[in-house]
């Protein structure tokens, strides 16, 4: 046992949460939640992460840290025409696939298949109005987002992963001191949940649902199993897709998100800055687990906090923690020559935020981008 064990895991909690934060009240917004629902989502959130990962990493001894899925919350942000009972059915369906995927391996080999260029374009696409939102922000509002923008430059040098962090604290302190912080006392509250009626509606579960399963599963837990993989721990796949997709079910009708894998912040709990031993990093977990039972009671607060702050404020948070998810997309995307020109569609259609039969412009970028694959493909064995 080490003190690195402990700060690891606290530092992988407190950037998954705060990092990410803003991105989950605005996608709350964006369904018509209240305040109530937004702080019932981001409670069960946090208790999903706390039973997840605390289960899986004492059962299997390896350091599996779950998360929220921060492209999915991007993607029901950017979506219109949900309501909170059709965000939750979405919500019902993507975890209901991800355990059907633990069961069905033809299903999960499926999955795999999807070129992941095409995945990481319709990715790019959903991230795009987020990032560029920080600069429509700056305009609106200069003196308060420049700044912010200058610091996450300059956190970047020395801390990549707490970068967003130290905006998120930093941005609230200048809020606050620049007068433009709504009123608080009123809306800090105990910790509650609220039950949300399920309401599935096809072009909803097409449109979003399917989608949110895509890039949970393409943008999330397969990076996830990767992470754990290039630090030499075999991840059991089966059960940790089975169990997060079960949280996931169980957690919806509070208006949670789908629970996953971690990425990013996994690595910092499974290298070696946390422990020389690999056998000893499981540690993490616990300790990672307590931590969001903490972030879990104080979730409500944390909630009403950010949704005082100034709306140029919000997006400002949102689209700097999306800038490295942003970046690996489209590195991911125009990584192949042979899947750029069907990555570019994908990225294009998904960007325009065109909806077609009720069915947003996620689902047709994927349905475009495999079209111009299959065509590409097609005229190459002709020649």
């Amino acid at each position: 046992m080490r003190p690195s064990i402990v700060i690891s895991a606290v530092v992988a909690a407190l950037v998954g949460f705060g990092g990410t934060l803003a991105l989950i009240v605005a996608a709350s917004q964006a369904v018509g939640a209240s305040e109530a629902q937004t702080s019932s989502a981001v409670i069960g959130l946090c208790l999903s992460m706390a039973v997840t990962t605390a289960w899986l990493s004492t059962r299997y001894r390896l350091p599996i840290i779950t998360a929220w899925s921060t492209p999915g919350a991007a993607l029901i942000a950017a979506s219109s025409g949900l309501t909170p009972n059709t965000a939750v059915g979405a919500f019902l369906f993507a975890g209901a696939l991800i355990v059907v995927t633990a069961a069905v391996r033809p299903l999960g080999a499926l999955v795999q298949r999807l070129p992941v260029p095409i995945a990481a374009a319709m990715l790019a696409g959903v991230l795009f109005h987020f990032v560029t939102s920080v600069f429509t922000s700056a305009q609106a509002n200069p003196l308060l987002v420049l700044p912010l923008v200058a610091l996450f430059l300059l956190a970047r040098r020395f801390s990549p992963f707490g970068s967003v962090l130290v905006v998120l604290v930093a941005g609230i302190a200048y809020a606050f001191a620049l007068g433009e912080v709504k009123p608080l006392a009123a809306a800090l509250h105990a910790p509650a949940v609220t039950l949300i009626p399920p309401s599935f509606d096809l072009q909803i579960l097409l449109g979003i649902g399917l989608p949110l399963y895509l890039v949970t599963m393409a943008s999330q837990n397969l990076p996830g199993f990767a992470v754990l993989r290039v630090s030499n721990y075999e991840p059991p796949a089966a059960p940790i897709l089975a169990v997060t997709g079960l949280a996931s079910l169980l957690t919806a009708p509070i208006g949670s998100l789908p629970s996953n894998l971690a990425a990013i912040t996994a690595s910092i709990c499974t290298g070696p800055d946390t422990h020389p031993d690999p056998a000893k990093r499981w540690m993490t977990g616990p300790f990672y687990a307590a931590s969001y039972l903490l972030l879990a009671i104080g979730g409500a607060s944390m909630v009403a906090l950010i949704g005082a702050l100034p709306a140029a404020l919000v997006a400002t948070f949102a689209g700097l923690a999306l800038t490295g998810s942003l970046m690996n997309a489209l590195a991911t995307a125009m990584g192949d020559t042979a899947f750029r020109f069907p990555a570019i569609i994908t990225l294009a259609v998904t960007a325009s935020g065109v909806t077609m039969g009720g069915v947003g412009s996620a689902f047709w970028g994927l349905v475009a981008g495999l079209a111009a694959l299959a065509v590409d493909h097609a005229g190459r064995r002709r020649a």
